[in-house]
C-alpha cells in the first residue's frame, strides 16, 4: 500500500490506541496481529479484520504479526496455510519477518501449563465431554466442580505429563482451569486448556498428541510475541475475562490488552467456514476458489479488485454491534475501481448475425478504439470491420416496445466506434426464429455523426465475424438468492437458498485483441460487465468470468418483489 493508505479513519479502537501511546503504555510501541485457524480458506469476512490490526501498526510505525492459530489437527491443513498467505498478500499486506504458528510455541505453553499446575490454578479432569456438559450449569444456574478438582498437584503434574506420553486416549482427559464454577461468565467455569488428540499435526507430525485450546493458547501466544493491542471480533467478548485471568496467574511479562469489535457480516452471503466446507464437499461449487465463494481465492478469481475490497471493509467502519452489510455495497466498491482501471473491449455473447449489404465484400478496416474513457492514459487500440458483423440478439426486436431505442426494422442505430446501419431486412429459419439481419451502413458517418446532423438514440457494440476470437464465458451471480441464506423453513436446510441461476456458460465471440489477454486481465465488454480471465485460460481454450454486470440488476428484482 502507499503510504496515503496507511492512516485509517477515527475510530473506538484507533482513540484507545492512541491514548495507550501518549501515555508511554508499553513505551511507546504498537504490535498488533491477525491470527487466523488454518482450517479453511480467508472469506469476505476477514479484510476489515486484517486491514485494521495491519493499518493500525502501520500508523505508529509498528508491526503486525501473522500469526496461524494451528491448534486444531483434526482440521488445519498445510493447503489453508498456503492459500491464506497468498491472499493477504494479493489484499496488499505485508507482515515482513513477522510470521509465525501457535505450534512454534508448543513447548513453552506445555511448560505454562505445568507452571498452573504447580500454581494450584490447573488440575487434570476424568470427565467425559457429556460430565463436562452436564456439570457446567447454564446462564441461570451455577456449574458443580469436577470430582477431581482437589487432586493434589503431584498427582495433576503426573497424570498431565502421561497425557503428552500418549498414554490416555482422546477424551479420556483433561487439563482444566482451576477458576469458579459459580461464575456468572460461563467462560471463567473451570475451562479445558488441553485436551488429548492423537491425530498428526501438519508441521509437527506426531510429535504431540495433546494440544491446547485456542483460549490458552492465543493470549500466551499474545504475550510471547510482545503483542501490545489483540484486536478480535465480538464473540471473543466474554473469554477477555479468560484472556486476562490466564496471563495474570502466569505473571508474565507482557500482558496485551483485548479490543473487541463487530466482524463483517455480510448479506446474501454464508462466511461459517464449516458450511463453506460442505458447499466445497458436497460439489456445489466447484472448489474453495470457485468464483460464487465468498472467500478471497473466489473473488480474486472473479475478478475482484483488492483495492475494492480494502475499501468496503474499511468504508464499512469498526462498530461494537454486531450488523449486515448488504453485498451491493461490496459490489458497488467492485464496480467503481473497475470502472476507473479496466480496459474496455467489445464482446457478443448472445451472437445475431448482421450482413452489412453495400459494404464491399472484399474490404476490411481497422477503427480505432478508446481503452478507457476514465484513463486517457491508457490509450487506444484499433478494431477490425468487416461486412459480417455480430450483434447482441437482444439489440434487436422485430415489433419494438415504446421505449425500446435499438435496431428494429427500418430504424437506424450507431455502430459503436463504426458507422449508422439501418435495418432493411429480416431473416428467419424454418422455425420463425431471426437468424440474420440484412443493414445497410452510411459511410459518412464513421466514428462519428452524421454529415448532415441526424441523430440516433441508440449505440450498439459488435464484432467483426471474420476476426473474432472464441472463448468460454462464465456468467457468474450471487450463489445464494436471499439475503440470509441461514434463513430456512422447519426441516430445511441453507442449500435450499441457493441461485439456480448462480452460473451460466456460453461461448463468447470477442474482438481479436482479447486473444491475447493474459490470466487475471480484468475488462469491461462494453455496455455487458467486467469480465477477467480465468487462470486456467490457455490460447487454445480462452475462459472468461464475469466479475459484475455493469449494474445491479438484482435491486431491480428486489424493486418487482
Amino acid at each position: 500500500m502507499s503510504s496515503e493508505e496507511t492512516t485509517g479513519p477515527r475510530d473506538f479502537i484507533r482513540d484507545i490506541v492512541a491514548a495507550d501511546v501518549a501515555a508511554g503504555k508499553n513505551g511507546g510501541r504498537v504490535v498488533t496481529r491477525f491470527p487466523p485457524e488454518p482450517n479453511g480458506y480467508l472469506h469476505v469476512g476477514h479484510p476489515k479484520a486484517i486491514s485494521l490490526s495491519f493499518r493500525i501498526a502501520a500508523e505508529y510505525d509498528g508491526t503486525c504479526h501473522l500469526r496461524f492459530d494451528d491448534t486444531n489437527p483434526l482440521a488445519e491443513e498445510g493447503e489453508f496455510v498456503e492459500a491464506m498467505i497468498e491472499d493477504i498478500r494479493w489484499l496488499g499486506f505485508d507482515w515482513g519477518e513477522h510470521l509465525y504458528f501457535t505450534s512454534d510455541y508448543f513447548d513453552q505453553l506445555y511448560e505454562f501449563a505445568v507452571e498452573l499446575i504447580r500454581r494450584g490454578k490447573a488440575f487434570v479432569c476424568d470427565l467425559s465431554s457429556e460430565e463436562l456438559a452436564a456439570h457446567r450449569g447454564s446462564l441461570t444456574e451455577p456449574g458443580r466442580n469436577s470430582p477431581h478438582r482437589d487432586r493434589s498437584v503431584e498427582e495433576n503434574l503426573d497424570l498431565f505429563a502421561r497425557m503428552k506420553a500418549g498414554e490416555f486416549e482422546n477424551g479420556d482427559r483433561t487439563l482444566r482451569a482451576r477458576i469458579d464454577m459459580a461464575s456468572p461468565n460461563l467462560a471463567l467455569r473451570d475451562p479445558i486448556l488441553y485436551r488429548v488428540h492423537k491425530v498428526p499435526h501438519h508441521r509437527t507430525g506426531d510429535t504431540w498428541c495433546i494440544y491446547p485450546m485456542y483460549d490458552f493458547a492465543h493470549c500466551l501466544s499474545d504475550s510471547i510475541e510482545s503483542v501490545t493491542h489483540s484486536l478480535c471480533t465480538l464473540e471473543f467478548a466474554d473469554r477477555r475475562a479468560l484472556y486476562d485471568w490466564i496471563l495474570d496467574q502466569l505473571e508474565v511479562e507482557c500482558h496485551p490488552q483485548q479490543i473487541e469489535f463487530a466482524r463483517l457480516n455480510v448479506s446474501h452471503t454464508i462466511l461459517s467456514k464449516r458450511r463453506l466446507k460442505e458447499l466445497v464437499e458436497s460439489g456445489v461449487v466447484d472448489g474453495w476458489d470457485d468464483p460464487r465463494m465468498p472467500t478471497l481465492s473466489g473473488m480474486r478469481r472473479r475478478g475482484y479488485p483488492p483495492a475494492a475490497i480494502r475499501s468496503f471493509a474499511e468504508g464499512v467502519g469498526v462498530a461494537k454491534r454486531d450488523n449486515t452489510i448488504q453485498v451491493a455495497q461490496l459490489e458497488h466498491a467492485v464496480r467503481e475501481e473497475l470502472n476507473r482501471t479496466a480496459p474496455r473491449a467489445l464482446a457478443v455473447l448472445d451472437p445475431l448475425r448482421v450482413v452489412l449489404e453495400n459494404y464491399p465484400e472484399d474490404r476490411e478496416e481497422e477503427l480505432e478504439a478508446i481503452n478507457s474513457p476514465e484513463d486517457p492514459a491508457l490509450g487506444t487500440r484499433v478494431v477490425p470491420f468487416s461486412r459480417v458483423l455480430y450483434i447482441e440478439r437482444e439489440d434487436f426486436m422485430e415489433e419494438p416496445l415504446r421505449k425500446f431505442f435499438r435496431l428494429a426494422p427500418g430504424r437506424e442505430v450507431r455502430l459503436r466506434y463504426a458507422y449508422f446501419i439501418t435495418c432493411t431486412e429480416v431473416v428467419k429459419d424454418a422455425s420463425g426464429e431471426v437468424v440474420e439481419l440484412r443493414c445497410r451502413y452510411d459511410p459518412a458517418t464513421r466514428g462519428g455523426d452524421a454529415p448532415d446532423g441526424r441523430k440516433v438514440k441508440g449505440t450498439l457494440h459488435w464484432v467483426s465475424v471474420a476476426h473474432a476470437v472464441s472463448a468460454e464465458v462464465r456468467l457468474y451471480d450471487r450463489l445464494f438468492r436471499v439475503e440470509d441464506p441461514d434463513e430456512v423453513a422447519e426441516g430445511g436446510h441453507f442449500t435450499d437458498n441457493l441461485n439456480p441461476d448462480s452460473l451460466r456458460v456460453v461461448t463468447g465471440h470477442l474482438e481479436p485483441s482479447l486473444a491475447t489477454a493474459r490470466p487475471g486481465d480484468c475488462l469491461q465488454f462494453e455496455r455487458l460487465g467486467y469480465f477477467t480471465v480465468d487462470p486456467d485460460s490457455k490460447p487454445e481454450a480462452r475462459v472468461f468470468n464475469r466479475t459484475l454486470p455493469l449494474r445491479d440488476t438484482w435491486a431491480k428484482i428486489a424493486k418487482k418483489g
